[in-house]
């Protein structure tokens, strides 16, 4: 018969206030409103890209390019930075970089909203990139200092739910801005939630930090942003042109690769580096962030075409583009948050690896996809994809998260992060260049009969082909109207299928990395699962 001490065990200490603990579900419901606005922009945006590609006064003439540009500034700078954002944050408090980061992405909102050229539009998405770059870090390093680890899981799942929410509202919202207002209301809307994010935040978000920050690394940030610069501008411009094996491109892409090994080096050797490398030591964070870079790699791409797809081929308008994509959203809303539950019972590589194969199955299915597909099909292939997206996002979030120390979580979340938006910004310089150069070498022959000044310029994309054709009259335009069609829909094939690929890479990874289900186990009082912050670093 065992003996007793006589003495109860103790209980494991609280690691957060009880006023902070017992307002944490505002807390979050705040995080996920400053979460809306950087997704909510992003998805807006997407609907938006082919009305920002018509000439004025509805658009603004951008070029396919162009168009990746805006998307890829804002994401390159957001990367780059991250890295920053999350020391800061950890350095001088989540909620100080948290508001200055929501200020200054309401700011860039306004500017690109009375944008007047296409450069004028990539300028200031790069200014947005940069306040979301302090935004994103922060709300999920928030989370991890106000909810006990026992409930992160599921503050994880609601988190990540939430993005969701902004892929359901920011397709439906720019539809409805387009349909009544000009182009630039898409991101003139961002001022008035900004402002009622910072006054939320203002009063309900504690503030937290790390109690022995690092330095900065000013160097490996730097090195960090001009690898990324030229590692995708030199896809891009390979797409531009059709042609990889330019000078200019291998150069751009050589020189990448380069500087981004030169970051790794440094990283490795510096005594405070922006980000530790010893964390990929740990195969569950290497495979982690692995996946999030994957699978957004293999979504973005296909995210970009689909709006093309939906609007051009189709006829859709930007609100019904927006309706289209509900499914998708509905299924991240429904499923994530309640991912946990599934993890609980089946293991975190199961589970990642089902949601990585349900993404690979939906992205191959655009390879079916014609210009009479029924609009139930397109619904339920983006319902298949909302699933695996649920059941992949949280658990490889939650494995990055409580890998790293408690006091780290701003770095944590940085590395999340970037490797979701560098995932995305390649998919799309890569997956764009794969459409673009398929397009064009399809659509070449079909070229005869437009003028010599403009031809080059028809093969760029559909919308600029399909601009030509409108010149040319409803009778001498119709065949290159189909023609463009026809092209446009095989390239988008060759595209779905390396997306697909891409998943399935993903699905390989999780598989043999991510860890398994763990087994029933008692967590000690007191043990060290991360260095306990002291009490005045979380404040109110």
């Amino acid at each position: 018969m065992p003996i007793s001490s006589g003495a109860p065990a103790a209980p494991a200490v609280p690691r957060v206030p009880e006023a902070i603990h017992r307002r944490r579900w505002w807390i979050l419901a705040v995080l996920m409103f400053s979460l809306l606005i950087v997704v909510l922009d992003n998805s807006i945006l997407n609907v938006a890209v082919k009305t920002i590609a018509s000439p004025a006064p509805t658009g603004i003439g951008a070029t396919q390019s162009e168009l990746e540009w805006a998307i890829n500034s804002y994401t390159l700078v957001f990367a780059g930075l991250l890295f920053t954002a999350g020391l800061l944050g950890d350095r001088i408090g989540r909620k100080k970089v948290l508001l200055a980061g929501t200020l200054v992405f309401g700011l860039g909102s306004a500017l690109a909203a009375f944008s007047a050229s296409p450069g004028e539009l990539i300028t200031w998405r790069a200014l947005m990139g940069f306040g979301a770059a302090f935004v994103m870090p922060a709300t999920l390093a928030v989370l991890m200092n106000v909810f006990e680890r026992d409930e992160q899981p599921k503050a994880i799942g609601i988190w990540a739910g939430s993005v969701g929410l902004g892929i359901a509202i920011g397709p439906i919202t720019g539809g409805l801005l387009l349909e009544h207002f000009w182009w630039g209301s898409i991101f003139l809307v961002n001022v008035p939630v900004v402002v009622l994010a910072v006054i939320a935040m203002a009063i309900l978000v504690p503030d937290s930090r790390d109690p022995k920050p690092g330095k900065v690394d000013p160097l490996g940030v730097a090195l960090s942003i001009v690898g990324l610069v030229l590692l995708v501008y030199g896809i891009i411009r390979g797409g531009e042109l059709a042609d990889f094996t330019d000078t200019t491109v291998l150069l751009a892409i050589a020189g990448g690769l380069l500087v981004l090994a030169g970051f790794v080096w440094h990283e490795k050797r510096s005594s405070h580096p922006a980000i530790d490398i010893t964390y990929f030591r740990k195969p569950a964070f290497s495979a982690a962030v692995a996946a999030i870079a994957l699978v957004f790699f293999a979504l973005m791409g296909v995210t970009f075409f689909s709006a093309f797809y939906l609007q051009s081929v189709r006829g859709y308008s930007a609100l019904q583009s927006g309706l289209l994509i509900l499914p998708l959203a509905a299924a991240q809303m429904i499923f994530a948050p309640r991912a946990r539950l599934v993890v609980d019972r089946f293991g975190a590589r199961a589970v990642c690896t089902a949601g990585m194969l349900l993404v690979a199955a939906g992205l191959a299915c655009f390879a079916l996809f014609d210009a009479g597909t029924p609009v139930w099909v397109m619904c339920l292939v983006f319902f298949v994809q909302g699933t695996g997206m649920a059941h992949i996002m949280p658990p490889v979030t939650v494995a990055v998260m409580q890998a790293l120390p408690r006091e780290k979580a701003g770095s944590g979340s940085a590395v999340n992060n970037t490797f979701r938006q560098v995932g995305g910004a390649l998919g799309i310089a890569v997956l764009g260049s794969v459409l673009s150069t398929v397009y064009r070498g399809d659509i070449e022959g079909h070229l005869g009969a437009v003028p010599a000044g403009v031809r080059d310029v028809a093969g760029e994309s559909i919308e600029a082909t399909l601009g030509v054709a409108e010149k040319l009259g409803p009778v001498a335009g119709k065949p290159l109207v189909a023609a463009a069609n026809d092209a446009f829909i095989s390239a988008m094939h060759v595209t779905a299928l390396g997306s697909a690929a891409v998943a399935l890479i993903g699905a390989v990874v999780v598989g043999l990395f991510l860890p398994g289900r763990p087994p029933a186990a008692t967590e000690t009082p007191g043990a060290p699962e991360e260095a306990r912050p002291p009490a005045d670093q979380l404040t109110s």
